[in-house]
């Protein structure tokens, strides 16, 4: 069950929601299949699947949970080919045009013929809170649906103070240092074979499997491109690409990690599931603390101005 990409948010305020709570919240919307005549429907569902029925899994400060997204697949395409055919057929037996009001009235019958006979596909999106370092981790590299499950969660709880990370140094340019001077990156960063490269004008260079010390790539650079993407592994035990937003992408295990992994004994699900999220949670909290540090550290200055 390891994330496989990363939107970091602060909390502004300190955590005190404890896991029942917040499962009794969470219950308050758990998820509900789309009615008859409804195009979408979110709610909470269990983490760990049918292995419980817990609407929250927690790992001493760690408390994972999980959104179900149900979407009716209803193309526009498919509306107005019906409804075209409605009103062309319209048109030949009467002899007159259907004006604008009666088309309407036309969509809103086909529509509500063809919505309760539409299949529909459902999404799901984990995230968890470190109640401990005051932070909310979503599993999506996607902005928009990292926003709407942040949404979500406060319309659930009625208030959420998140926003994102905010640090004290530019991350396109201290990336972008790391690729200009060969001994800038930290020691325990190891720069692997991709990035992105852009200017103020909009140009992009996406770079892969490429030696990102090139003299190709410094010519970029002089060019005044900043890095705006680079993967990298950390410490030999994960892999990632991290953008100048902090998004973190492509999140992999790598050696190290991998082998705590297969000698948890681990049998069931539910204990996969929990060795997995306990090494995970670990993990992630080093990491994104190694993240600070590269960057200078949190910029609280930014953080007041938004409370």
């Amino acid at each position: 069950m390891w994330f496989k990409n990363l939107h970091i948010f602060r909390f502004l305020e300190p955590v005190t929601i404890s896991p029942k709570e917040l499962d009794e919240q969470l219950s308050e919307a758990a998820f509900q299949p789309c009615g008859k005549m409804d195009m979408e429907s979110m709610g909470w569902v269990p983490p760990l699947g049918r292995e419980s029925e817990s609407l929250v899994h927690h790992i001493s400060q760690c408390v994972i949970f999980t959104a179900r997204k149900e979407e009716k697949i209803l193309p526009a395409s498919v509306v107005r080919e019906f409804v075209n055919d409605k009103v062309e057929e319209i048109e030949a037996q009467q002899m007159r045009k259907v004006r604008k009001r009666e088309k309407d009235e036309i969509r809103e019958e086909v529509l509500f013929d063809l919505v309760p006979r539409a299949f529909s596909r459902s999404t799901y999106l984990s995230a968890y809170i470190d109640i401990k370092e005051g932070w909310l981790l979503v599993d999506t590299p996607n902005q928009k649906k990292a926003e709407e499950l942040t949404s979500f969660l406060r319309k659930t709880l009625d208030s959420l103070p998140v926003v994102p990370l905010q640090v004290q140094q530019s991350p396109a340019k201290v990336m972008t240092q790391w690729l200009v001077k060969e001994n800038e990156c930290p020691h325990d960063f190891e720069l692997a074979d991709a990035c992105v490269l852009a200017d103020e004008d909009g140009a992009v260079v996406n770079c892969k499997r490429q030696d990102l010390l090139a003299e190709e790539i410094h010519g970029h650079l002089e060019a005044g491109k900043l890095v705006t993407r680079l993967a990298i592994e950390w410490d030999e035990r994960l892999g990632l690409v991290l953008d100048n937003e902090l998004v973190i992408r492509r999140l992999q295990v790598l050696d190290l990690i991998q082998t705590q992994l297969n000698e948890t004994g681990a049998e069931t699900a539910s204990q996969r599931f929990e060795a997995d999220f306990t090494i995970m949670t670990k993990e992630l909290t080093a990491l994104i603390k190694k993240i600070f540090e590269v960057f200078g550290g949190e910029n609280e200055t930014a953080y007041a101005s938004m409370r």
